[in-house]
């Protein structure tokens, strides 16, 4: 009898682990083949209409900018896995906006999605890193493909859309200027040159606080070139008139990295 329990146990987890592996091998084929489900498939009635209900950079583009806008979130939520922690789920909601988010930022990048970071994390608020022991809202972690995301700071930084604070974008830029240096599909799609530029215009900014001049940034943006970057990101995006007018090389520069004006959405 006793024989009979243990193999019975044992063809249990053998078929468990099967229909285990089995999914995970159907949600692999499902990412890779992300962007031909994108560009084939209709896109989902309820991806258009969280974006026309909850993202205005969308709601800003023209007819054919938000077609094109639709097919790259479709990619991107196609192509990535959203796992949830400390909640039950990632909803539909929450998967458009963050898409929606990574796509703002890579919209005039064709063919970037941000491949390397195929993992989005989603906590619904800030979470304790046992490695910083503190809290964070947000990091990137390009040793294990991650992105990870603090729900509520990610909505807070949409809700206030002029303060030059944003989660989403911040995170998103950081992924954005490490996916530039990973070797894959994905690779070197940043001139180099202008990269440069870029850098000497936050080394000259920077510098200039440093000795007593006003920064346009908060300040955490000297702290290195890639939060420098990060924070121009979410400035870039969240008052590009008046960065225009403060720092119109720098902002040249960075519209020409992400081939891309703000000002200029519905052209």
């Amino acid at each position: 009898m006793i024989w009979f329990v243990i193999l019975s146990g044992a063809i249990v987890f053998f078929i468990y682990r099967y229909q285990e592996e089995l999914g995970e091998g159907y949600e692999y084929a499902g990412r890779k083949a992300a962007p031909v489900r994108s560009q084939v498939l209709p896109v989902p009635a309820k991806f258009k209409e969280v974006l026309q209900k909850y993202f205005k950079f969308y709601q800003d583009l023209s007819p054919a900018g938000k077609a094109k806008f639709e097919r790259k979130v479709c990619n991107f939520v196609y192509s990535k896995r959203f796992i949830p922690r400390n909640v039950d789920e990632v909803t539909i909601e929450a998967k458009v906006l963050i898409a929606a988010c990574a796509v703002q930022l890579t919209f005039g990048l064709p063919n970037i999605y941000l491949a390397h970071f195929n993992k989005i994390l989603v906590y619904p608020d800030d979470y304790y890193s046992r490695i910083t022991r503190r809290y964070h809202k947000g990091e990137v972690n390009p040793m294990f493909g991650i992105i990870v995301i603090s729900w509520q700071s990610f909505v807070d930084g949409y809700i206030n859309p002029n303060d030059s604070r944003n989660l989403g974008l911040h995170e998103m830029a950081h992924a954005l200027r490490l996916e530039n240096i990973i070797r894959n599909e994905e690779f070197n799609f940043f001139d180099d040159t202008l990269l440069e530029q870029f850098d000497d215009y936050a080394k000259q900014v920077c510098d200039h606080a440093e000795n007593g001049g006003p920064l346009f940034f908060r300040p955490y943006a000297c702290a290195n070139v890639h939060e420098f970057f990060a924070v121009s990101v979410e400035n870039f995006f969240e008052r590009p008139a008046a960065f225009n007018e403060q720092l119109p090389g720098l902002y040249l520069v960075l519209s020409k990295l992400l081939n891309l004006d703000p000002l200029k959405l519905a052209e």
